[in-house]
């Protein structure tokens, strides 16, 4: 691990600003220096030419004096046309010629940078000539100032890299106390989801006042929770209802075993072996319907068939063996788009339902929804619907029989209470290819009513998929079905 990765969080990111601190407040103070140096030297250039104007303006009147008078600019020379010193100011007096510009009659005054000459060793004034005719011959006057040194002045220097180094350790300070908050609060979130394990589920990350990425973020962690809880409860529920059901059977086993093995000279071992395999085959169904809703849960999607339901509800009641007596209505051309053999499932459960609760007979129905003109046209909603003569179930606990492992008659036995997951079943397989499954009003016994959304004709199929696959898009909705008989 490298040293980078052994810094926490809030040392990086502190670190980090401060550098880019430094860096932008050394870049300001750079500019700040360059523009107040920039400033001086042109508001100097314009005091030295400005100097120079003025006591030319003397000299042109004729008035000359030794030592010139002078204010900030205190460097001034005057020059007769032979190139001769005549009035200088106190600070330029017995010294020579400060500079030579060559000013020529076309020009009226020149500026330039004098190094060493009559200044001070290793300075540099910026010298300004003026000329001046006086009877038809040129004076030349020359005003000269120090240039301006790259600091300004020591002030102003003191002023803005202390300014800047002020505004580097207050940035940083600030960026270290944002992360330290934000951090905090991270780190709160942390600590709550290292002690939330399976005891204690209900538990949920404190969500901050601020509404910021990291308060979206406890909210999304709290939605997770609340999802990871319901699965748990769901799982919980499901392992404690598959316990109690698969108990049943296993006991019911042993106990025929246990009688066997106590009279063995005279039991009837076939009657032992048959109660023994209606054991076994209700535990095995009670297995397959557990794999099948794992198989469900997973959300894998099945295939994409063309199924006609009259085809379908012919074939699977032709391969089993009804107790009841089947009436059928079948419409033709009733087609939907899904997986055949959880299709096949889901009728077998309908039809398993219902010959558990049926006293003589079972109705089964397939047809189109009618449309919105009151027409029983192909493009309605399929529908198949499963009815029974027996009791029917009442309004209040539809719903409750599509939970799993619930059998509302408490006093069936084993052998027809059917596992409890029939119709839990069905109505995710319904959900899974796109439709409904819902019990219904009937003037007797349950009418279980299936809403699919109907298949597309072939020839829309073949233009809108390549190479005329059979596939087709599951709807966003279920489609309206009011399950009324045509």
């Amino acid at each position: 691990m490298t040293a980078r990765h052994r810094w926490p969080v809030k040392r990086r990111l502190t670190l980090y600003a401060g550098v880019v601190a430094v860096l932008l407040c050394t870049v300001l103070a750079t500019a700040v220096m360059i523009a107040a140096h920039r400033t001086a030297s042109i508001y100097l250039t314009r005091e030295v030419i400005a100097s120079a104007g003025r006591v030319a303006t003397e000299v042109d009147r004729g008035n000359v004096f030794t030592p010139i008078p002078h204010g900030l600019i205190y460097d001034i020379q005057v020059l007769d046309p032979a190139g001769k010193v005549v009035a200088a100011s106190k600070e330029m007096e017995g010294k020579p010629v400060m500079a030579d510009l060559h000013l020529t009659d076309d020009m009226s005054g020149v500026i330039s940078v004098v190094c060493d000459r009559v200044f001070s060793e290793g300075e540099c004034n910026i010298v300004a000539g003026q000329q001046v005719y006086l009877a038809g011959q040129g004076w030349t006057i020359y005003s000269a100032a120090p240039v301006v040194p790259p600091l300004v002045h020591p002030l102003l220097a003191t002023v803005v890299i202390g300014g800047a180094v002020l505004l580097a350790a207050a940035i940083t300070f600030g960026t270290h106390r944002t992360v330290a908050a934000s951090l905090s609060r991270v780190e709160a979130i942390r600590t709550e989801l290292d002690e939330i394990n399976a005891s204690c589920p209900g538990r949920r990350v404190p969500t901050p006042e601020s509404q910021d990425e990291i308060c979206s973020l406890a909210e999304s962690v709290n939605h997770t929770l609340g999802r990871l809880q319901a699965a748990m409860e769901h799982q919980r529920r499901l392992a404690s209802d598959a316990s109690h059901d698969l108990r049943s059977p296993i006991a019911a086993i042993r106990a025929e075993v246990e009688d066997a093995l106590t009279d063995s000279a005279d039991h009837d071992w076939h009657a032992t072996g048959r109660a023994i395999l209606n054991g076994l085959d209700r535990l095995q169904a009670i297995v397959m319907d557990l794999l099948t809703l794992a198989r469900l849960d997973q959300g894998a999607p099945g295939a994409s068939d063309r199924v006609d339901l009259a085809e379908l509800v012919t074939a699977e009641m032709a391969a089993r063996h009804c107790g009841k007596r089947l009436a059928y209505e079948l419409g033709e051309g009733v087609e939907v788009m899904g997986d055949r053999v959880r299709l096949a499932r889901l009728v077998t459960n309908l039809v398993d339902n219902a010959e558990r609760h049926a006293e003589t007979t079972i109705t089964i129905k397939v047809y189109h929804e009618a449309a919105g003109d009151g027409s029983h046209a192909r493009t309605g909603a399929a529908v198949l619907e499963v009815l029974d003569d027996g009791a029917g179930v009442a309004p209040d606990k539809r719903e409750l029989v599509f939970q799993r492992f619930t059998r509302l008659d408490a006093a069936r036995s084993r052998d027809t209470g059917g596992t409890g997951l029939g119709l839990p079943i069905a109505r995710q397989i319904a959900e899974m290819t796109g439709g409904t499954l819902t019990i219904q009003d009937s003037p007797r016994g349950a009418r279980l009513v299936l809403c699919l959304p109907p298949a597309p004709p072939e020839s829309d199929m073949t233009a809108a998929m390549p190479g005329g696959s059979h596939a087709w898009p599951k709807q966003d909705q279920p489609p309206p079905c009011l399950g009324d008989s045509p």
